[in-house]
């Protein structure tokens, strides 16, 4: 049996109630959820935003006293229609009494007393693929290394992986490789925003020559190296060479520049990392490089394993001995 690897995922939650607020954060906190909140006024704002999110807990009545909380969750699903919505009922936990066209807004209905019964949903719908622990901590371990050598003086942070179910391209910026194996298939992307990248380009924090003004060419050849060394690093590490079984399907992937989304053509949620390069020397900014993975073409956990050399075939070709 796989071991799940204790990732998180950030929910929104949008409820006028403290006394509700305070429960729906404790019952986050026990599966694995970070907890945002916004202003009403602001929630379209952040629903149009970079913000990462794997779900949205919306309150009946929320925002002001004659809102239904219906018109909040069909903009909201028109702005990020891959969100689940999780909605908090004042007497009824179930969406029976509510029009077709309402009911197909929200994911799931409870009353606060009963949230408790979220758990199995929130885990089929967010938490609904197995990463075994080994994966996760070596995605970190070779994309951290792959920055530092290709960046020169800086600090590279890491945070905590997380699970979105969002679609939403971050900056203007990014890179799409394949990865194919017979315990997985789909894609990896890095994404980060242009200005940023240009200024450690031209304060030589790359290994790009800075005789002449940097272009776009400049940056992208960057970012490609680094999804090189990454890709290079993740088959090595992870990928066996057997023959694919079955037939190797494939799905069109629809990106739509307009409103930053990328869409690969399944409802699967996305593995991310986030990467923040610091300059030693403070001059230049922070820069920011997030990394998703999207397993939608094939995914079975069982079959992982790492490439580890084995004992006898490192005495067999002399690299190690006895002492």
């Amino acid at each position: 049996m796989v071991e799940k690897a204790e990732l998180v995922s950030k929910v929104l939650v949008l409820d006028d109630s403290p006394e509700c607020g305070m429960r729906i954060k404790a019952f986050c906190d026990a599966n694995h959820l970070v907890t945002l909140r916004a202003q009403s006024e602001n929630v379209m704002a952040v629903m149009k935003s970079n913000v990462d999110l794997g779900a949205i807990f919306l309150s009946e009545g929320y925002g002001v006293p004659s809102s239904d909380g219906y018109s909040f969750a069909k903009e909201i699903h028109e702005v990020r229609p891959e969100l689940p919505i999780f909605f908090r009922r004042n007497q009824v936990d179930n969406l029976d009494d509510l029009p077709e066209m309402q009911r197909g807004l929200f994911s799931h209905a409870y009353t606060i007393d009963h949230i408790d019964k979220l758990g199995p949903v929130i885990h089929e719908s967010i938490f609904s693929l197995v990463y075994p622990n080994a994966l996760v901590r070596g995605i970190t371990e070779i994309t951290k290394a792959a920055l530092e050598s290709q960046f020169k003086g800086v600090d590279v942070a890491t945070e905590a992986p997380y699970i979105v179910r969002d679609r939403i391209i971050y900056g203007e910026l990014f890179s799409l490789i394949p990865l194919e194996s017979n315990w997985c298939r789909g894609y990896m992307m890095l994404q980060t925003e242009e200005g940023p990248l240009v200024q450690f380009v031209e304060d030589d924090k790359t290994h790009i020559g800075v005789n002449e003004e940097v272009n776009f060419r400049d940056i992208n050849q960057v970012l490609g190296e680094v999804t090189n060394l990454v890709w290079g690093s993740f088959k090595n590490r992870y990928i066996s060479y057997e023959a694919l079984e079955g037939r190797a399907t494939q799905v069109p992937i629809i990106v739509n520049h307009l409103h930053r989304y990328i869409s690969f053509g399944s409802e699967d949620p996305q593995l991310c990392f986030r990467y923040t390069l610091n300059d030693q020397s403070g001059k230049v900014p922070p820069m920011v490089i997030y990394q998703r993975f999207v397993f939608n073409l094939s995914w079975n956990p069982d079959k992982f394993k790492e490439n580890e050399a084995q004992v006898e075939d490192l005495f067999d070709s002399g690299e190690l001995e006895l002492f």
